[in-house]
């Protein structure tokens, strides 16, 4: 009988490195395993739903709340990955993989990327300009949404975590230490 593909959840704030240690979890753990990855921004409504900041009182798409995620569709998507048993290893990365209790009961490791929230800002300025933003809107958008909603929803899904990995430090050590521990797994 096939074996079940081994899970990992993969969480943190926005920006914090989450697509970085997954893209280099599958590039290092593909060449010996089947590797599926979901990422939990292909599960957004976008445009949805609207959020109005607590302080400036403005309205914004809401991007950072769990009902903002179709869950239905994602969990859809993560049984048929996870029931696949040509997978060897189901990759699940986004602000709310450990927040929804369907998905964190079923990781065999939950991963938590740590980054202090100037660095995030920083890093989410620069992304959000690069998609036509300007530096106010980016910045005054995180400040008054954004960095609620992780205080909110996504840091108290850290205690899930079996490990926690600096989003500051170097990339590959984190994904070599975590591929190293999956691969001891299988």
């Amino acid at each position: 009988m096939a074996k079940k593909p081994y899970i990992v959840g993969i969480s943190g704030g926005t920006c914090s490195g989450k697509s970085t240690i997954t893209d280099m979890l599958g590039d290092i753990l593909s060449k010996k395993y089947k590797v599926s990855v979901l990422r939990m921004d292909d599960y957004y409504q976008w445009g949805a739903m609207k959020t109005i900041a607590p302080i400036t009182r403005i309205e914004y798409p809401e991007h950072n709340h769990p009902d903002a995620v179709d869950t239905d569709k994602l969990h859809q998507d993560f049984v048929a990955a996870i029931s696949d048993y040509t997978n060897d290893i189901v990759l699940i990365e986004g602000v709310f993989s450990l927040y929804f209790d369907q998905l964190r009961k079923k990781l065999d490791l939950k991963v938590f990327i740590d980054l202090k929230s100037d660095e995030r800002i920083y890093r989410r300025i620069k992304r959000m300009m690069n998609y036509g933003e300007t530096l106010d809107e980016a910045a005054l958008r995180y400040l008054d949404t954004v960095r609620y909603r992780h205080d909110e929803f996504v840091e108290p899904t850290r205690w899930h975590a079996d490990i926690v990995i600096n989003g500051n430090a170097d990339a590959n050590l984190g994904a070599g230490i975590i591929a190293s521990y999956i691969e001891a797994q299988l």
